[in-house]
């Protein structure tokens, strides 16, 4: 009779209701660990939203949403964690030796991963500085792009030929933004040194202002062409030097456009653009005489004389 109650005592009332107790307990954790998952993602996207309703500003409207995305990851990860531990609680774990011994391990993955300690690290003061966000084109270490996403551990770029780069926080000790506030569009233009150099500034002066005054250009373009003037002298080109001051990632195509129209001014004045010039040296015998130089027209050279 014993053995016979013992092979029935899987039906003991009291032990299935105490595992129904528990796997509803589990349930409702994880449940409500889902509800308040979505009520946070809600809540902060909403949050985000409304802040950027009141900016005017579209820098800050990129902040603002670069930080909503940040937000939204370090709830995900609050939350996820509370859940666990409260259905491990549940499930008769104890929870304090394993945070003792997840604190133990934490210490010897710290020192074994540093490198990721200090992604973490550098992402958050990234953030917190606001050195960039999303949208903006910068260039960090070696990689320049556009912002497509940036978190704690990485910053995601997107450059010119599609190419997508993940760059860890880490990695990232200068970043030159190239979207803030305004940008200079320097163009360095070279002429013959045959040309009248105040003629091709004139020339450039004009150019400028026509760009100022066009409808499409005009509203990219800040301020006034400023002429730098003579930069330097090249082997075969004297170069000149002027900027605009544009609004921010329009100083490419202000540039593009600049040249086309210069170039287009140019070739109806008449002003050489060069090209390198090369003089050929025949050589001298050892007694110091030189050996006359054979000049051949174009003519001759096409026949091979």
């Amino acid at each position: 009779m014993e053995s016979l109650l013992n092979t029935f005592a899987f039906l003991n009332v009291s032990q299935w209701n105490h595992a129904l107790v528990v796997l509803v307990r589990v349930v409702l954790i994880a449940a409500a660990a889902w509800i308040a998952l979505g009520a946070a993602q809600r809540l902060i996207r909403l949050s985000r939203e409304r802040i950027a309703r009141g900016m005017e500003d579209p820098e800050q409207v990129k902040r603002a949403e670069t930080l909503g995305r940040v937000f939204r990851y370090v709830a995900a990860v609050v939350i996820l964690v509370i859940a666990a531990m409260l259905i491990l609680g549940e499930l008769g774990v104890a929870v304090a030796p394993i945070l003792g011994a997840a604190g133990v391990v934490g210490l010897a993955v710290g020192f074994g991963a540093q490198s990721l300690v200090k992604d973490y690290f550098s992402g958050f003061f990234i953030l917190l500085e606001n050195q960039m966000r999303q949208g903006d084109v910068v260039e960090i270490a070696g990689k320049a792009g556009l912002v497509e996403e940036i978190t704690l551990r990485y910053v995601r770029l997107r450059d010119y030929d599609g190419n997508v780069h993940y760059v860890a926080n880490g990695l990232i000790t200068t970043v030159t933004n190239m979207s803030r506030g305004y940008a200079q569009s320097v163009v360095d233009i070279g002429v013959a040194y045959r040309e009248n150099v105040d003629e091709v500034l004139g020339v450039m002066r004009e150019t400028g202002a026509e760009m100022r005054a066009d409808p499409v250009f005009g509203a990219k373009i800040l301020d006034e062409i400023e002429i730098a003037g003579v930069d330097k002298w090249a082997d075969s080109a004297v170069i000149l030097r002027c900027r605009f001051r544009v609004r921010p990632l329009e100083q490419w195509n202000v540039r593009r456009e600049f040249l086309r129209r210069l170039k287009n001014a140019f070739d109806a004045r008449g002003i050489e653009i060069p090209f390198p010039h090369l003089t050929v040296y025949a050589g001298a015998a050892r007694d110091g005489t030189a050996p006359p130089f054979r000049v051949c027209d174009a003519g001759a050279a096409a026949k091979g004389e």
